[in-house]
């Protein structure tokens, strides 16, 4: 089933398979009680925690919400997701491991799904943390620790959805963590008084800047930024409700980064940065920012699942649990989609059987053949085997010339099922 995920990405179960037998095959598989999403993710971390072996890896987690399609959503079962409950859905909270040097995607760490049922629920102060969905960052984080427990160094990424105080104090011992300050929470003084964080930080004085390439994005155009940046050591108070049984207080550090000029399309950037991380010189600020940008890698992979790639919400699965598993099993070719994404330029170092059959070779090669031309950039520069060779050939099938810029997911989506057709008709010449 990630064999064809990957060959031909979408959410049809009955066009994944091909056959009618391949589409029952699936269907039991996702519906049989033995397989769940956690068993799915812990099978595709097994790999990533390999690959990882020795490395510096930076762990990205966040949550999405998958919109699986109104009324039609909730008669088969599925809870309501979104601003004011109108869309049924599940959600998906990812944790994914990259290179902390390369941005290299090593691979899924964890995968949880979720259907999120209606109804009222009770106070959120009068609800242990294991009772609510926050619980998920503090899981993350400790099963990264367990995953990668070989790696030199690790350290976890995540949004201002994570800062809340039980995912700092429940930080494993071999992990590191940069969070993007939420609460205006109150901190302590050398004097021990207490101050709030936000009018503490903008007391601080600029100790730098530099400047950022921001890609471009939906709205957005392409910019270099200037930075300013102040950073410090602070001590996080314990909150008043829910954490008597937490520390006192957590010593960490706070980087604040704030671009100097207003963008015309945007906002300009501003992140206070919460991170586990001594900083005492600014080249050292410099990494944490660069650390924490590689968080929109996560970004990228959801829109693979959601839009570019796997069209994930289009899926007209009625069992819940066997949507789950779906998703699960979605979520670990997305992976590979991306490494094939990355692989473009040669830099990962992957082979070919990352992501294709052995038997993929020889057909690559010789389309690879058909497809280069007469100049230096229509010719595939990768040694073959590798997965830098069959990305430029999926590219190439996907409608990328070789100029303008660099294929992306949608076109390699293209060019993956340009590949399972030629791939087919190879098969039909040599059964004939």
């Amino acid at each position: 089933m990630h064999a064809a995920l990957v060959e031909r990405p979408g959410s049809c179960i009955r066009r994944l398979a091909g056959k009618r037998r391949r589409e029952m095959q699936f269907t039991r598989f996702l519906r049989n009680d033995a397989v769940t999403p956690d068993e799915i993710a812990a099978h595709a971390a097994a790999g990533t925690a390999a690959r990882a072996e020795g490395r510096d890896v930076v762990v990205i987690q966040d949550t999405s919400e998958l919109a699986l399609g109104g009324r039609r959503a909730r008669a088969n079962g599925y809870g309501p997701v979104g601003k004011g409950g109108a869309l049924g859905g599940l959600l998906l909270h990812a944790v994914l491991a990259v290179d902390a040097g390369t941005g290299e995607l090593f691979g899924l760490i964890n995968a949880k799904v979720w259907n999120r049922e209606g109804g009222k629920v009770e106070s959120r102060r009068s609800r242990a943390t294991a009772d609510k969905e926050s619980q998920r960052w503090i899981d993350g984080s400790a099963r990264a620790g367990e995953v990668l427990a070989g790696a030199r160094s690790i350290t976890m990424v995540s949004d201002r959805e994570s800062d809340i105080y039980e995912y700092f104090a429940c930080r494993p011992a071999n992990v590191h963590q940069i969070a993007r300050a939420c609460q205006d929470r109150q901190i302590e003084t050398e004097d021990k008084s207490a101050c709030l964080l936000f009018a503490f930080i903008d007391r601080l004085p600029e100790q730098g800047r530099f400047t950022v390439n921001i890609p471009a994005a939906p709205g957005r155009k392409a910019r270099v930024a200037e930075l300013a940046v102040r950073f410090s050591p602070v001590v996080l108070r314990r909150p008043r409700h829910g954490a008597a049984d937490l520390p006192a207080t957590i010593p960490l550090t706070v980087v604040d980064v704030r671009e100097t000029s207003e963008p015309e399309d945007s906002e300009p950037i501003h992140w206070r940065l919460l991170t586990s991380h001594t900083v005492t010189l600014l080249g050292e600020a410099r990494k944490i920012v660069d650390t924490y940008r590689l968080r929109w890698t996560v970004e990228v992979y959801f829109h693979t699942l959601k839009t570019a790639g796997f069209n994930i919400e289009d899926a007209d699965i009625g069992n819940p649990p066997a949507m789950m598993n779906f998703v699960a099993a979605a979520s670990v070719a997305a992976i590979t989609i991306m490494q094939l994404v990355q692989a473009r330029d040669g830099n990962t170092g992957q082979k070919l059987a990352d992501a294709f059959d052995p038997d993929d070779q020889p057909i690559l090669e010789a389309v690879s053949i058909q497809l280069e031309g007469n100049t230096e950039r229509q010719k595939n520069p990768h040694p073959k085997g590798s997965l830098a060779f069959a990305s430029w050939v999926i590219g190439r099938l996907g409608g990328w010339t070789g100029y303008y810029g660099k294929p992306g997911p949608r076109v390699m989506r293209r060019g993956l099922e340009d590949f399972q057709r030629i791939k087919y008709g190879a098969t039909l010449k040599l059964r004939l």
